[in-house]
């Protein structure tokens, strides 16, 4: 890959980052919940279901999606289900200080982390459309296509763990103002509120035609 096509990679990297969706709402949750130090670990979960929707794409199943409307309905309304349950369950949870623990009082493990945002973007067909329309710009059919995707795939795991380190770092200074039963109560049901109205946003996204 030419350093030119890199730097306008780079560019688009950080606006695709930026950008919000799930896996920011997922990173300030994390935050919020859990505080930096151990919510940090969401962003590797992210990252590997980057990695993983670009793993789809180069092998040819992104075109699939795109192009076969029933593929791309199951996988949608996959991704709409598990964010509406996050919202639920969110919406749910019970108004206790904040602390790495789940519904139960268990201590969340940090796997159980990763794995929650690894399906957030890996059950998310826009996130596949998005990657199979902007990542062919950047490839060069003439020269391997294995170092270009990884190079691909390196940069946006960079840009993504920086901006999203931000999120949970911001959402984690939140913490200490969080002492009250409905203070807490209150986070998480916007925080749920806003997982669903991720879960719907991504049920009116259509195929592109």
């Amino acid at each position: 890959m030419e350093l030119s096509t890199w730097l306008a990679f780079f560019a688009a990297s950080w606006a695709i980052s930026i950008s919000p969706g799930p896996g920011a709402l997922a990173s300030m949750s994390a935050g919020l919940n859990h505080g930096f130090k151990y919510g940090y670990v969401t962003i590797f979960g992210l990252v590997l279901g980057i990695w993983t929707q670009l793993l789809i794409v180069g092998v040819g199943l992104g075109a699939l999606i795109a192009a076969s409307s029933a593929a791309f309905t199951v996988v949608k309304w996959l991704g709409v289900a598990y964010l509406v349950w996050l919202g639920i369950a969110q919406w749910r949870a019970p108004a206790r200080p904040m602390m790495a623990c789940n519904d139960t009082g268990e201590r969340v493990t940090q796997r159980a982390l990763i794995l929650k945002a690894w399906m957030i973007n890996v059950i998310n067909p826009k996130g596949t459309v998005f990657l199979l329309a902007v990542v062919p710009q950047f490839i060069n059919l003439s020269q391997p296509l294995l170092p270009q995707y990884l190079i691909i795939g390196a940069t946006l795991a960079f840009t993504d763990m920086v901006v999203m380190s931000g999120y949970t770092a911001l959402a984690s200074k939140v913490l200490g103002a969080l002492k009250e039963p409905a203070h807490i109560r209150v986070m998480n049901r916007t925080f749920g509120s806003l997982f669903i109205v991720a879960g719907s946003l991504l049920a009116l996204f259509k195929r592109a035609q």
